[in-house]
């Protein structure tokens, strides 16, 4: 093989190598007095570089489980994640901001940088998520949905390889939820971060998603990896309802139709 040859293969590899595998074989929660709870059984699922990856279920399913596994929270189980949380470069936006209400937007957000890097340039960042005029106001003078910005702000500012979000746009009004929605698609675009969302919400999921994994009720398991591959410029809303009927046959224990 040329040199050049061999330099396109690795770029291809790099680019299509998942970021993070997740195998768990089998997580139990055991409490004294009380039986045994199986909350995730044989769940298997990868993130690709750069894409959007939505993690749907019923409500006490495991998703939350599953995402302190991922986070490396949680130790107690059997399986495997890797890379090691520790080294996966990932970075979590909460349903709650988690602002430090003393502290001024820009504050709250180099605080997640590790003291040496405090004084990095964030400009491009604030632009790119609307917060420039809001860098010396305190959390309190923002809306829900632009304290969630500056979650999303505070994530992306660790330079993450995988940005996880759980429920991020759950409560807010559907104006809200779509800019925030456009902020995430757009950080993909821009930073190179790749997404996976834990969410209820089927529709945005298929309004953003580049692939869906579907799980089952307790013990989670895998039941289905979707793939999503019209353009996001190309669904229409009769394009995702249309995805979603198809999806609910299918599906109708994960999907309601």
């Amino acid at each position: 093989m040329s040199a050049a040859g061999a330099e396109i293969a690795r770029v291809t590899a790099e680019v299509s190598e998942p970021l993070l595998r997740v195998a768990i074989a089998k997580k139990v929660y055991r409490r004294a007095g009380t039986e045994p709870v199986e909350a995730v059984r044989d769940l298997a699922f990868e993130v690709g570089p750069r894409e959007i990856t939505c993690l749907i279920g019923p409500s006490g399913a495991g998703k939350t489980t599953t995402l302190r596994i991922l986070l490396g929270l949680d130790a107690d189980y059997e399986g495997s994640v890797a890379p090691d949380p520790a080294e996966a470069g990932i970075a979590m936006v909460f349903q709650d901001p988690r602002l430090l209400p003393w502290r001024t937007v820009e504050q709250n957000v180099r605080l997640a940088l590790p003291r040496a890097n405090r004084d990095k340039n964030l400009d491009e960042l604030f632009e790119a998520l609307g917060l420039a005029p809001w860098r010396s106001r305190y959390p309190g003078a923002l809306s829900l949905g632009m304290q969630r910005r500056v979650s999303l702000a505070r994530a992306l500012a660790q330079e993450p390889r995988i940005l996880v979000l759980d429920e991020p746009f759950v409560s807010l009004d559907d104006a809200a939820a779509m800019g925030l929605r456009g902020l995430v698609v757009a950080a993909v675009a821009r930073f190179g971060t790749s997404v996976l969302m834990v969410t209820h919400n089927v529709d945005e999921a298929i309004e953003i998603a580049d692939r869906l994994l579907l799980l089952s009720g307790r013990p989670a398991s895998l039941v289905a990896a979707i793939p999503l591959d019209t353009p996001r410029a190309q669904r229409t809303r009769g394009w995702a309802e249309t995805t979603r009927r198809g999806l609910a046959q299918r599906y109708p224990s994960v999907i309601a139709d």
